[in-house]
């Protein structure tokens, strides 16, 4: 069955297969969070997106081993089983440099605009996004036989940016930033894999920005 990205706590991961990367979609926790785990086949090397809550699912989802956890903001929803996963699989922390101070746990490689993070022979870029917290990323991989694929945490969904708490300066910065740095560089095909809920594509999304932008929200 090809991957579709429903995902419901205490039901089924969803797996998608790419020539060089495994991304395994799981929901947890009371508030729906989405966790991704990224295999790489080259390597078997594993990096987790979020570990949001309900250590045991993901643990369970991990397996064997997990090089490196990143989270991608500093709210307690994304990060709330971290500790209990770094412990149990001695994973490498990795966040937003700017959130990083609003983790429980110490984030051990923090992250910059433009970086590259690396799941054993796979290359993900670094963006920082700015509006729903000061120092939020996501991850893009540009698959070199695909198209992209954007991991947003709270920044994007499927009908709008993440939530600014009703500041139009938070919400013009974000907006901004995820025109500039997601939908100018990526084309319609990149498929997004946000922090909550279901998966959506640019292609589906972009026709809305207009709209987004006189809403405010």
């Amino acid at each position: 069955m090809s991957y579709h990205g429903a995902v419901t706590v205490g039901g089924t991961p969803d797996v998608r297969e790419l020539a060089h990367l495994v991304i395994t979609k799981v929901a947890v926790g009371r508030m729906n969070n989405n966790a991704y785990l990224l295999r790489c086949r080259a390597t078997d090397e594993q990096l987790l997106i979020d570990a949001a809550a309900e250590a045991p699912v993901l643990l369970e989802t991990v397996g064997d081993s997990l090089a490196t956890v990143v989270t991608t903001h500093q709210h307690r929803d994304h990060w709330d089983a971290l500790a209990v996963v770094v412990a149990a699989t001695g994973a490498r922390t990795a966040a937003g440099r700017i959130d990083a101070a609003g983790i429980e746990v110490p984030t051990e490689l923090p992250l910059d605009d433009g970086d590259t993070l690396r799941v054993g022979e796979v290359a993900l870029t670094v963006r920082h996004l700015v509006g729903h917290t000061p120092g939020a990323i996501v991850l893009v991989y540009d698959d070199p036989q695909g198209h992209s694929h954007v991991f947003t945490g709270d920044c994007l969904f499927p009908g709008g940016v993440g939530n600014t708490w009703g500041d139009p300066a938070a919400f013009r910065s974000l907006l901004h930033d995820v025109e500039t740095k997601i939908f100018a560089p990526l084309a319609d095909e990149t498929w997004v894999y946000p922090g909550h809920g279901d998966d959506t594509t640019l292609g589906a999304e972009r026709p809305h920005l207009d709209e987004w932008r006189s809403r405010g929200w």
